[in-house]
């Protein structure tokens, strides 16, 4: 049955690191100057995403090799993404976000190091703020005060001979899907360490963004509760902020469903009165944790409150014509599904599976287009109980780079307790990556008390 996560033991803090040098890395070869259009998806995740890539020790790859080789893959992989090595800026005649590719800017390249080994840091699944220390923040010296750069990698080197890249970027330059794309062409260009002869990419990204710019006119053609609309002055961009709530105590807790959990729970979403349900391990895990989350809400009248969640969609394979693949930007919509929790609690579990089945089907070529199109008219922000955000089958673990694939990739998580993550087990070689999940809830104590019990409850019914 699901459990909660134990760490191994008590993650260390400090890591002990120390940053030797700090570049700015340009395209290798010379990309022209211009602005990029950013659609309305884009425009509202003007805030930066973390992720961290851990690698064990390989002895033909050793950690100085392993750096450079990254730097040039970097400055050439920076040739087809020159937005990255830009800026982002406010056209002033159009009031909208929009990127300067300006390569004379740079992408920024760090080097560093730990005095620990790599399993000394402990963990890797295990959510710990001395992560942070592995990625680049703020106040970089070779900086101006006010210049923002749209990609940092820093890679770190352990003493054993082990390393990881902590990748800093603008959500408004890749979404999961396409960073995973970027990965692969990193990758691609680190094989060859001929300067002059550099490999084709894995994937060509698609950097056209005008697929997905709105209608003219914009037509909104549903309701789209899930949305927000707020208001904010023309011309002044929405902000992460937004998101923040009041300071308060939170727990946080890793709970793990294995594949037999999952299993059962795809079981138990089989209904002949919900034939059309797609009963998917994404949709049961998504089930089960807004189950859990909705009752656990502190609330006398709990029972005939509306509880909302919210989940990201893929559209490229939805919109008509579809989008390439390979389209390098954010090509994901907020989906939702909403029942009271008296349904939650007392109705059947096939019929939430529906609900959130149907809830992913509902975004098809004209939601998804009225939902840009509503992005055009209005400011605003995904509308929710809560969103459950996956990391789950991404597939960063899988990328190949010449010294092997990442021991564990993960994101550098921050506790919200309106966003639950899921993300994959560590990869040990003997379990698949893809092998069960975890799932990162931060909530106060007295609703984690009742997330858990709930938690465990329902997979015994």
């Amino acid at each position: 049955m699901g459990t909660l996560y134990q760490p191994l033991e008590s993650p260390i803090q400090d890591l002990k690191v120390t940053i030797h040098n700090t570049s700015l890395v340009f395209p290798s070869q010379e990309t022209p100057k211009k602005p990029m259009f950013l659609p309305n998806i884009d425009q509202v995740l003007n805030f930066d995403v973390q992720t961290l890539h851990f690698f064990n020790a390989n002895p033909e790859f050793p950690p100085e090799i392993v750096t450079e080789r990254l730097r040039i893959a970097l400055s050439r992989v920076l040739v087809h993404y020159d937005f990255l090595a830009g800026r982002l800026g406010m056209n002033q005649e159009s009031k909208r976000l929009e990127f300067d590719c300006n390569s004379d800017a740079g992408a920024v390249f760090m080097v560093a190091s730990s005095e620990l080994t790599l399993n000394e840091i402990g963990d890797l699944v295990y959510p710990n703020p001395g992560f942070r220390q592995l990625i680049a923040h703020e106040n970089i010296d070779i900086l101006e005060k006010d210049d923002k750069p749209l990609c940092i990698l820093q890679v770190t080197s352990f003493k054993c001979g082990g390393f990881v890249m902590g990748f800093s970027t603008n959500h408004i330059t890749f979404d999961g899907i396409s960073f995973k794309t970027f990965l692969q062409n990193l990758a691609s260009q680190a094989f060859d360490d001929d300067n002059n002869t550099p490999k084709p990419l894995a994937i060509v990204p698609c950097n056209d963004r005008t697929l997905l710019a709105a209608r003219t006119p914009p037509r909104v053609t549903f309701p789209h509760v899930e949305l927000l609309k707020l208001d904010v002055p023309i011309g002044e961009e929405l902000n992460a902020k937004v998101f923040e709530t009041l300071q308060e105590e939170l727990e946080f807790k890793i709970f793990k469903l294995n594949s037999s959990d999952i299993n059962s729970l795809k079981e138990k979403a089989k209904d002949e009165n919900t034939p059309n349900s797609k009963i998917t391990s994404f949709n049961v895990v998504t089930s089960y944790v807004w189950r859990c989350k909705a009752l656990s809400y502190d609330d006398e009248n709990n029972s005939e409150r509306i509880s909302t969640v919210l989940f990201a969609v893929d559209i490229r394979p939805r919109l008509n014509p579809p989008l390439p693949q390979s389209y390098t930007g954010n090509a994901v919509l907020t989906s939702y599904a909403s029942a009271t929790c008296h349904e939650l609690e007392e109705g059947p579990f096939s019929k939430i599976v529906d609900l959130v089945s149907q809830g992913g089907k509902r975004m098809n070529d004209e939601y998804a287009r009225s939902a840009i199109d509503w992005g055009e008219i209005n400011k605003g922000f995904p509308n929710g109980e809560f969103l459950l955000s996956s990391w789950w089958k991404l597939g960063f673990s899988q990328v190949e780079y010449p010294w092997g694939k990442p021991k564990y990739s993960c994101p550098v998580v921050c506790h919200r307790k309106e966003i639950i993550l899921l993300f994959p087990n560590i990869d040990d070689g003997i379990n698949n990556n893809n092998d069960g999940v975890n799932i990162f809830v931060a909530l106060p104590p007295k609703q984690m008390k009742k997330f858990e019990s709930y938690f465990n409850k329902f997979l015994l019914d």
